[in-house]
């Protein structure tokens, strides 16, 4: 428990454990570990937490809370209804701190945002939804694919929009005090939601961070680019297809989505490809070339066609190194990171668009790794901080680490592809245990 809520003597035997972690969209994230993150999953179907009575220290800050909403122009009774019964949530600060054990692996990632029965239901969705879709391609020039796909990864969907009660849930983030200012002003954004009629109070639910609705959006998003696709005077991104998907459309063509690419492709790296081309941040902007240049270096498609013949930049990612898939990702991937910085969640949105629109499988599909436990992920660390290819250790498998692994590898003759398996942490600990300089 943090500073605030240990306090106030909140014990978690007094709610009722909820929902698992969910993304959350327009800049806010519940954790740092970006190119790996496991919340791109829909929220889990659970009862709604139950609150335990605030004291003294909360009452105050609701007082506070209060009357700043009233300042906001947001009429009493919203005020009333949405502050006044609620206590923090200890749930929400547990997740909102909670430190994963283990690093997901792509293979595993992927298998579960990608699976089979996704794909067959998002199909079936591409069939239910063709008239809509087709509808909002033409408006916002967003694929049908796209939209599916991340209806499909954000709330399986509309299935699993999250149990938490929208603005008792910030409101804990925001009393907590870590990220107060941010969690404060969404918490007031919900209110106005509610004060604009768009969604009653007992149907505001979503993600313990406050993500709401079939395609997760924080109220802030809501309020800038939600919908009313189908003109019945409110935009309910919580039952209506037609609202959450138009929404969606809308948030991508304002994050800038090339309506003329796709996202990327798989494709076939040609024996001796230097590996140091291959990009390791999440972004994947250090290796941004032409497709005729990278053709040149003897790219091919991944059944060993050529490659188009466009005007496009791309990079090459490996997600599990030489063990997997080689991909070549477009602008758009990088606008799917607006929605969800993960490299894997970009991929898997990319890849579910694909096969919901009838593509197979990835060609090279990435062998199975056991998940690197945290401490395994630190000793890694560890030991390339005493090599000097790392400054510092905490935990997290990202885009400085990987890195470094590439440094390591580099300097100890082996295949350059920055990721860490637990060959690569042995021989790393192996040469720091040797106290021997790389290289």
């Amino acid at each position: 428990m943090t500073r605030r809520l240990r306090r106030i003597g909140l014990t978690l035997a007094s709610v009722v454990l909820g929902a698992g972690l969910t993304a959350c969209h327009g800049g806010v994230k519940p954790s740092a570990a970006a190119s790996a993150a496991p919340v791109a999953t829909p929220v889990a179907a659970a009862a709604t937490p139950a609150a335990p009575v605030p004291d003294a220290a909360f009452t105050a800050w609701l007082t506070q809370a209060r009357a700043d909403a009233a300042k906001r122009g947001i009429k009493n009774a919203v005020i009333d209804q949405a502050l006044g019964d609620i206590a923090p949530i200890p749930r929400v600060v547990e997740l909102d701190g909670q430190q994963p054990e283990f690093s997901n692996t792509f293979t595993r990632y992927l298998n579960s945002a990608v699976s089979d029965r996704r794909v067959a239901d998002g199909r079936a969705m591409m069939q239910k939804h063709a008239a809509l879709l087709k509808q909002l391609e033409a408006q916002y020039g967003i694929p049908g694919r796209f939209l599916v796909a991340f209806w499909g990864l954000e709330s399986n969907f509309g299935s699993d929009t999250g149990t938490y009660p929208v603005v008792t849930a910030l409101a804990t983030l925001a009393y907590d005090g870590r990220r107060e200012a941010m969690f404060r002003d969404e918490m007031f954004k919900a209110m106005t939601i509610l004060d604009q009629g768009h969604i009653s109070y007992p149907k505001m639910k979503g993600s313990w961070a406050g993500a709401m609705g079939q395609t997760q959006f924080m109220p802030s998003v809501f309020l800038r680019l939600a919908v009313d696709q189908d003109n019945d005077g409110h935009k309910d991104i919580w039952t209506n297809v037609a609202d959450a998907l138009g929404s969606t459309a809308n948030y991508l063509k304002n994050m800038g989505w090339d309506t003329e690419r796709t996202w990327g492709r798989e494709v076939q790296l040609p024996a001796g490809f230097d590996l140091r081309n291959v990009s390791l941040d999440v972004d994947a902007k250090e290796n941004i070339k032409p497709l005729a240049e990278w053709a040149q270096l003897g790219l091919r498609r991944a059944d060993g066609g050529p490659l188009p013949v466009l005007d496009i930049a791309a990079s090459v990612l490996l997600p599990a190194g030489t063990k997997g898939p080689a991909l070549l990702v477009y602008d758009n991937y990088r606008t799917t990171l607006r929605y969800n910085r993960s490299a894997f969640y970009a991929i898997a949105i990319g890849y579910l668009a694909d096969r919901v629109s009838g593509a197979g499988k990835l060609i090279k599909p990435a062998q199975e790794d056991a998940p690197l436990r945290r401490e395994e992920v630190m000793g890694l660390q560890e030991g390339l901080v005493t090599l000097g290819f790392l400054k510092s250790a905490d935990g997290v498998m990202g885009s400085v680490t990987r890195q470094a692994v590439r440094a390591f590898q580099l300097a100890n003759g082996l295949t350059p592809d920055g990721y860490a398996d637990r060959a690569v942490i042995a021989a790393v600990r192996n040469r720091a245990q040797t106290n021997q300089p790389a290289g």
